[in-house]
């Protein structure tokens, strides 16, 4: 269930992020309430996760989910550059998120912490 909690939390890490470009410096309230409520849901997934996960595991996954996705997102739809060097990087990106999960040590809990 964390790694769940962790996924949801990045989803929403990259929602937070396209919302602070589109808030233009906090001055649409429009975009600026999803945002923060983005924002805290984000965080409050994290903090779900790491109550099991290891912190140095769950925050690397939670920021690369949340970079990887905006970094799509941007290209895709925003027209931000695409290049082959940044889909190579982009895909190392998330080849690292999943070694991560694959070599990450045993929950707190059955660890006995």
């Amino acid at each position: 269930m964390a790694w769940l909690f962790l996924i949801v939390g990045g989803i929403l890490e990259i929602g937070w992020a396209l919302g602070l470009a589109f808030s233009d410096g906090f001055t649409k309230i429009e975009i600026v309430i999803p945002t923060v409520i983005l924002m805290v849901g984000s965080f409050y997934f994290f903090a779900k996760s790491i109550k099991i996960l290891p912190v140095s595991t769950a925050y690397a996954v939670f920021t690369g989910l949340g970079s990887f996705g905006t970094a799509l997102v941007g290209m895709i739809f925003l027209g931000d550059k695409v290049s082959a060097l940044k889909i190579m990087l982009v895909c190392m990106l998330i080849f690292c998120i999943i070694g991560l999960k694959l070599v990450s040590n045993q929950p707190k809990e059955e660890a006995g912490v």
